[in-house]
């Protein structure tokens, strides 16, 4: 089932391998986060261990043959990700020793509670949160943030391209993280290394005050290009320009960190670190629908914001046939007495959908 969702700002998605660019004003589908397919709300009987991903030692294979699109929203940094479609296309070439994309195929579900938890698609209401973040203006420099529940990770990607000093990624599924998260980040990395790299040879060339410099210079710059894109057709070896951007190495990469697991495990993971994060803003973003999760949920934040930090929850107001949704949750954050809760955003079209921001109370910043 798919969502039409109308943003009062520009909105740009456009393919990044061949793809022709489009340009909305309003209307967008989105994916709509369904019901679990076995109606339950009852926890998994078993839960799923948390695991710490790396990237690996030569990332470039994870976006071989990568078709990717761009969204824009505003005056926000450019967010690259890897086409749903392609994606799903694609599955049965992919590593998952979770099985969760021939599941969820062979089930038609895009949910199945205790096994797969949506990760592999954006939900509409993570773009409420982009919007909203780009019309109050957040900042991230130096922020430690996590992206809670990440699935694609634009959230966190956003606080990435925006100078948090440390993002880490958390999903529920290490498929998600190996298959979607984690190249995501390399895709970012490596578009903002191409385009500074670009910018700085357009810098070299303004200080130049030689115009017959700049001339030999850019004939010089062409030759080589020349050169490395025959030697890479002949061998098919990376060029050196390539090779020298080195994702696992870039500055913005080793800021991140990848996790999959459930929540109980991740911060228990977490927590054996002599001195574990405390995030300044963490993002998290339809994961209310399930009331079984509430409590680790809970947990999980309380444990890891730090006192004076925001947690950012975008949500549906009810998530029909599991039952969750923000007027539960609101009332059990109430019983439990830690967090304060303020409403940001009504988003009135279609389903209701609600962006609220958490605080600890005053008397409780422990």
């Amino acid at each position: 089932m798919s969502f039409s969702f109308n943003f009062d700002v520009q909105l740009t998605t456009k393919g990044q391998q061949g793809g022709e660019s489009q340009s909305q004003t309003g209307k967008q589908d989105y994916a709509v986060k369904p019901v679990p397919s076995n109606n339950t709300t009852t926890p998994a009987e078993t839960v799923k261990a948390a695991v710490e991903h790396h990237p690996p030692a030569d990332p470039h294979f994870l976006l071989n043959d990568a078709v990717s699109e761009t969204v824009t929203i505003g005056t926000l940094p450019p967010l690259h990700f890897l086409n749903e479609s392609v994606f799903e296309r694609t599955a049965s070439e992919r590593d998952d020793d979770e099985r969760i994309l021939s599941r969820t195929a062979a089930q038609s579900s895009d949910l199945i509670s205790g096994v797969y938890e949506g990760g592999l698609k954006v939900w509409e209401c993570t773009y409420d949160l982009l919007e909203l973040l780009e019309r109050e203006g957040e900042t991230f420099g130096g922020k430690m943030v996590l992206d809670l529940g990440c699935g694609a990770g634009l959230l966190g990607l956003l606080a990435l391209k925006s100078g948090a000093s440390q993002v880490h990624f958390q999903d529920y599924n290490s498929t998600v993280i190996e298959q979607l998260t984690l190249p995501n980040a390399l895709l970012n990395c490596q578009v903002e290394g191409e385009e500074e790299e670009v910018k700085g040879k357009k810098r070299g060339l303004q200080e130049e005050d030689d115009e017959t410099i700049i001339e030999e210079d850019k004939m010089k710059k062409d030759e080589e290009k020349k050169n490395e894109q025959k030697k890479e057709g002949e061998d098919g070896s990376p060029s050196p320009k390539r090779q020298a951007l080195d994702l696992t190495q870039h500055s913005k990469l080793t800021c991140c960190r990848f996790f999959s697991g459930d929540w109980t495990t991740f911060l228990a993971l977490v927590l054996k670190e002599d001195l574990f994060p405390k995030y300044d803003i963490i993002f998290t973003s339809e994961t209310i629908y399930n009331t079984a999760y509430y409590s680790a949920l809970h947990d999980t934040l309380h444990r890891l914001l730090a006192p004076r930090g925001v947690v950012y929850l975008a949500t549906k107001a009810h998530y029909f046939g599991v039952g969750g949704g923000l007027h539960l949750f609101e009332q059990f954050i109430e019983d439990k007495g830690v967090f304060d809760m303020e409403k940001l955003w009504d988003v009135d079209q279609g389903l209701q959908r609600h962006v609220v921001a958490m605080h600890f109370k005053t008397t409780n910043k422990s």
